[in-house]
């Protein structure tokens, strides 16, 4: 379970490293966070979409969970704290409904002990000058400790497991080019730091924690804002758009990359991915790299932020990375994300199908379903938005002769359901768009299409995996109506909606409906199923609704009455199987599988050897496989290749630095291309076969 800690900012201050930490008072609950949760418990049971009773049921869920939170690797509490928690394990719900969480507390209390206990230690076996670990020894660290591992049995095993997370930690910045005394002095500074958080916990913090690991059980964007977090998160949102135009979530303990803002310095920048975690952050171009493994959320947030036209530079783990000593380190200039490249662009993209018949497209790159509401409000004949934008593009293409649209929706992370609406009334004519049902299970039908299209020419759109939300609706409806040809990866799966509700201290944002299709198919936890599969190229375990354990799933209701404009029945089956033909003897198209599948593989290890030599080798064993795969599509598209992986190296930096100089659609991308090798297919194809399309639709511009 993806775990996300909401915690307010605070002022970073300078800690000895040779600091000695009391213990500090026991945590307990206020009167008016009891008062505060009660109204929490009632909003949850009876406003949430989800139904689930405060019960032993959901007791037991939330005792798992919130262990899983707090000790998400297994690695603080020993077995027999876990007998001592076990009495309350379907006795929480009994304590919720009186506006109690005493044994939250309890568990909270305890782990925070634990984990002071073994940081104090940690720091004092690394400032202990005779403490030497013998790398060149034959052992591993099991990796990916989770809900299925064992609890540690007791302290011996505990110290043991310790003892080779503390020689990993050390290991992994020797072989990112520290030195041991370096690593050492860096890994005292990471857990001192982590030391200060952890004593610096308050009432209202640990409050918050406990109330999320019950509001993650309805759904994973149900969540608990205290007061000090809903004013950071309304500060947060109004510097939305300056920074670097990143999204980032705590994930264990490191910061995680959930999403690239479109036409933000990160997305310019180009090698910043989700999935990846910061390990570091550094001002400038030669500041210090400072160590953010276990800061909190907000703590980052800030480092990261600084003024216009500076420079950041973040140290990642990629996340096709096999361990945490593969980093990279990137430089990024802070920026605001302007408006306008965020706005719909266009392209011409030139295609000949297999036959050698030459085709025009207009490729119209949308990042967001955007709506300027003041402007809408006031009835401005122009203001900004998607929709309005789009139909600008679609006249500038039609003059332009263009035989088919490819609209690109991957990496949009939704925005207006509006304009998600509006965007679909260009393509069809008068009908239903999307249906939502609420809490209730009422189902609203009103957002519809209520004119005629104004394109009605070949269509192809394009999502993959961080196409969500207003995406997903666009291209379910599209689908639907048989309209065009969804072309990429399975997309997010972000199929619900949210609403803010005040408590009595803070607010709850809760899911109360969830958007449904024409043909009745939720988009919720599945997403849009492509037509035609492109290459995967993020990984769906990774990122997605579905890699939320208490996702809400995938359901259907009755489907509304609709039209079908093709029938691409008798086509599909063509068309897929050309696709695969290029798939097979494209180079670019080869490059981008082959890499997917060499990340896979790495996920996959099971343990980390804690040998350097062998750990060495290894490095040596993955760079010589990623020159070799690119020297591979290299030699097949008859181009010089590299010698040696610095080589590599250096050319993707070129290439990286000419991709933040522009902000144009680039018409090279190789999964566009294939894009638009299926239009150019499709309309060839549909032009022997007349029976696949009817009468009133395939006219080009209206």
């Amino acid at each position: 379970m993806h775990r996300i800690f909401k915690a307010a900012a605070f002022v970073l201050i300078s800690v000895p490293t040779s600091i000695s930490w009391a213990k500090t008072d026991q945590i307990e609950i206020s009167k008016a966070q009891s008062r505060t949760l009660f109204e929490i418990v009632d909003t949850l049971s009876n406003k949430h979409y989800r139904t689930q009773p405060v019960n032993d049921e959901l007791s037991m869920n939330y005792y798992d969970n919130l262990l899983d939170n707090l000790d998400p690797s297994r690695a603080f509490f020993l077995a027999s704290d876990i007998k001592q928690f076990s009495k309350y394990e379907t006795k929480i719900d009994d304590h919720l409904k009186r506006g109690n969480i005493t044994p939250g507390y309890e568990i909270y209390n305890t782990y925070r002990d634990r984990v002071t206990d073994r940081l104090n230690k940690l720091v004092a076996i690394l400032e202990n000058p005779e403490t030497q670990f013998d790398f060149g020894k034959d052992e591993a660290i099991e990796l990916d400790r989770d809900e299925n591992t064992p609890w540690l049995k007791n302290k011996k095993e505990a110290d043991e497991y310790w003892h080779k997370r503390l020689k990993s930690s050390t290991l992994n910045l020797v072989l990112a080019g520290k030195t041991e005394e370096e690593a050492k002095e860096t890994l005292v500074r990471r857990f001192s730091n982590q030391l200060k958080r952890i004593n610096q916990q308050n009432q209202e913090d640990v409050f918050e924690t406990l109330v999320n690991s019950l509001a993650e059980l309805y759904d994973p964007h149900t969540s608990y804002f205290s007061p000090r977090t809903e004013e950071n998160f309304n500060i947060n949102m109004s510097l939305s758009l300056e920074g670097i135009g990143a999204v980032l979530q705590n994930e264990d303990e490191f910061t995680k990359v959930v999403r690239i803002v479109t036409a933000g310095p990160a997305d310019k920048q180009g090698e910043l991915k989700a999935a990846d975690k910061i390990i570091a952050v550094g001002q400038g171009k030669s500041g210090e790299l400072v160590d953010v493994i276990g800061w909190r959320l907000d703590e980052v947030v800030d480092l990261i932020r600084g003024p216009k036209g500076s420079t950041v530079r973040l140290q990642v783990i990629p996340s096709e990375a096999s361990t945490e000593s593969d980093t990279k380190t990137i430089t990024i200039k802070r920026n605001k994300v302007k408006l306008e490249e965020q706005g719909a662009k266009k392209a011409i993209l030139d295609v000949k199908d297999k036959d050698g018949s030459a085709y025009r497209f207009g490729i119209i790159d949308i990042p967001a379903f955007y709506l300027d509401f003041e402007g809408y409000r006031r009835r401005e004949p122009d203001y900004k938005s998607t929709t309005n934008d789009v139909r600008r593009l679609l006249k500038e293409l039609e003059a332009e002769n263009v035989d088919g649209i490819i609209l690109d929706l991957r990496n949009n992370g939704g925005g207006s359901l509006t304009e998600a609406t509006a965007l679909t009334d260009l393509f069809i004519d008068v009908g239903p768009v999307v249906q939502i049902r609420e809490t209730s299970q009422e189902i609203s039908r009103r957002n519809r299409s209520r004119r005629k299209a104004t394109y009605r020419g070949p269509l192809v759109v394009m999502i993959n995996r961080l196409s969500a939300s207003a995406s997903e609706i666009f291209a379910g409806a599209i689908q639907d109506y048989n309209r065009g040809l969804i072309v990429g990866t399975q997309s997010f799966g972000k199929g619900t909606v949210q609403t803010l509700t005040r408590v009595h201290e803070g607010q709850l944002k809760i899911t109360e409906s969830k958007f449904y299709r024409v043909s009745g198919d939720s988009t919720q936890h599945r997403g849009v199923i492509p037509d035609i599969m492109l290459p995967q190229v993020i990984d769906p375990d990774e990122v997605g609704e579905s890699t939320y354990e208490t996702a809400l799933e995938w359901d259907q209701i009755h489907p509304v009455r609709h039209d079908k404009y093709i029938n691409f029945s008798q086509l599909l089956p063509i068309l897929k199987e050309q696709h695969n033909s290029r798939i097979d003897q494209d180079p670019d198209l080869n490059f981008i599988a082959d890499s997917y599948d060499l990340a896979q593989e790495n996920r996959d290890q099971k343990e980390l050897s804690l040998n350097i030599k062998q750990r060495k080798q290894e490095k040596k064993d993955r760079e010589n496989t990623l020159l070799e795969l690119e020297n591979k599509r290299r030699v097949a598209k008859g181009e010089e290749p590299f010698k040696t992986f610095d080589d590599l190296k250096d050319h993707d930096s070129k290439e990286n630095e000419e991709a933040v100089a522009s902000v144009e659609i680039n018409t090279d991308d190789a999964l566009l291309k294939e894009s638009g090798q299926i239009l150019a297919d499709f309309i060839t194809l549909r032009s022997r076969n007349k029976t696949a399309a009817t009468d009133n639709f395939g006219n080009g511009f209206q």
